[in-house]
């Protein structure tokens, strides 16, 4: 079977892409980082640079396809507008167009659980759960849009699953753990409300089988979204301190009310976006929705209709992303 992986220089995309190469299938990777690329090919794996809203690119890049699981986005808490739709609107467009041009027999789409996000405790989010109207930032409305646009390949007959996995960790994560082992080594790991909020992380390596169940689901599961994480939800402050404990160093907490948090990144995003030519805030309200307020999602559907189950513990997970960091 041929797979095309957009975003496969990204965390998830790397370890989809080395996982179906280990079992044998013809991968091509696409992604705009060309050093992470090398150690691709290096590896056996095609590689192709491309930038999603590379129309010409992508499409071509569909031919002779089986499948393609469209793991590229534009994923960060800051940006201009314009930079998230290039990537996550008219990125997603092109993936499809090439799909349907070059009769790719399934699509399968990565989205975000940010679409849900209110600034508000959440618990047991379904799939089917009304969305809010405005999207929380740049990153959730174009995800969102992109999904829109996935959802009307299907009822225009394309095969589609869609995924939405949450705060993936693990080893090669170079986004949620690192920001926090550097946070605390400048002895402000930002606490909000205590770090009681719940929440769900899923390692990477779950993700992983979540979308290889999606390529081999049966027919009647296409067109469908699910939610993927580790099932075990847990307050921010216990992850917090199982990582500085396995890694035997003191942690560094500095609690803040949410609200005071919020004022402060607000007034910093309107610094950052005013003073500092639009780069990124230290802090951003979003982030401190996400460090703050409860999020948690039920994934019986993705377990009862794909049958997946977590084989990595978030136990294991963060043994696992130790080990890999001590090395590094």
């Amino acid at each position: 079977m041929k797979v095309l992986i957009t975003g496969a220089t990204g965390f998830l995309g790397q370890k989809l892409a080395l996982r179906l190469h280990r079992e044998g299938l013809q991968v091509t990777g696409t992604a705009r980082n060309k050093e992470i690329g090398k150690a691709l090919i290096a590896k056996g794996i095609h590689f192709e640079p491309a930038s999603l809203h590379d129309t010409d690119k992508i499409i071509a890049l569909c031919q002779n396809q089986d499948m393609v699981v469209h793991c590229g986005a534009l994923s960060s808490p800051w940006g201009t507008y314009r930079q998230f739709y290039e990537s996550n609107v008219i990125g997603t467009h092109n993936v499809i167009k090439g799909c349907q041009q070059h009769g790719v027999k399934r699509l399968i789409h990565v989205s975000t659980p940010s679409i849900y996000f209110r600034y508000q405790d959440q618990f047991k989010i379904k799939e089917i759960d009304p969305l809010p109207a405005k999207k929380v930032n740049h990153y959730a409305e174009t995800k969102w849009q992109a999904e829109q646009a996935i959802d009307q390949a299907h009822i225009d007959g394309f095969p589609v699953i869609t995924i939405r996995p949450r705060a993936l960790f693990g080893p090669g994560d170079q986004a949620i753990l690192p920001r926090l082992l550097t946070a605390n080594e400048k002895g402000m790991v930002p606490l909000i409300n205590r770090g009681q909020a719940v929440i769900d992380i899923t390692h990477v390596e779950n993700v992983v089988d979540a979308l290889i169940l999606c390529m081999y689901a049966p027919p009647h599961l296409l067109g469908e979204k699910y939610n993927i994480t580790n099932g075990e939800p847990m307050k921010l402050i216990n992850i917090l301190e199982g990582v500085f404990s396995l890694l035997d160093q003191p942690f560094q907490g500095r609690s803040f009310s949410f609200l005071p948090a919020y004022t402060i990144a607000a007034c910093m995003e309107v610094l950052a976006k005013s003073l500092q030519k639009n780069k990124e805030p230290l802090l951003t309200r979003y982030t401190v929705g996400v460090l703050g307020k409860s999020q948690t999602l039920d994934i019986s559907k993705a377990q009862n209709e794909l049958g997946y189950q977590p084989r990595i513990s978030i136990q294991e997970g963060l043994a696992d992303f130790i080990r890999w960091w001590n090395i590094q």
